[in-house]
């Protein structure tokens, strides 16, 4: 079954329609990369869908463990490389300080990390620098 459909609207832009929702996303061309950087570009939206992968996966193996994540945050920091021009290092800083968890709590929220289809998908020369800060 078809995901999404893009349409390239001009001026280094996409728009982005997910099928089963009608959800749309407006893509930009970054400001070091001739655009305007108006909306995410396409090497933000896969630096932040690692983060929300990876939170996804840690709600999941939250709620089949009976704790919550609920109001933890992440900052998400993509740096980028030339020769070739691709994401060379995504940096995603988690925070649970909001809340408090056992040391098996915390184990479980680490094993996810590298255990997210996103995290598994992405190539190997893209470094994954990942941290989770609690109290």
């Amino acid at each position: 079954m078809e995901t999404a459909r893009t349409k390239y609207i001009g001026d280094l832009r996409t728009e982005i329609v997910h099928i089963h929702s009608g959800s749309l996303i407006t893509t930009d061309a970054p400001v070091d990369n001739k655009g305007k950087g108006e909306y995410f570009s396409p090497t933000d939206m896969v630096s932040s869908a690692l983060g929300s992968c990876i939170f996804t996966i840690m709600g999941i193996a939250a709620r089949e463990n009976g704790f919550s994540i609920d109001g933890s945050s992440c900052k998400i920091t993509k740096i980028m490389t030339e020769n070739p021009r691709k994401i060379g290092e995504i940096k995603i800083e988690f925070d649970f300080t909001g809340n408090t968890y056992t040391d098996k709590q915390k184990k479980i929220l680490e094993y996810c990390v590298k255990n997210c289809p996103v995290s598994r998908s992405l190539n190997e020369s893209v470094f994954q620098n990942v941290t989770l800060k609690f109290k």
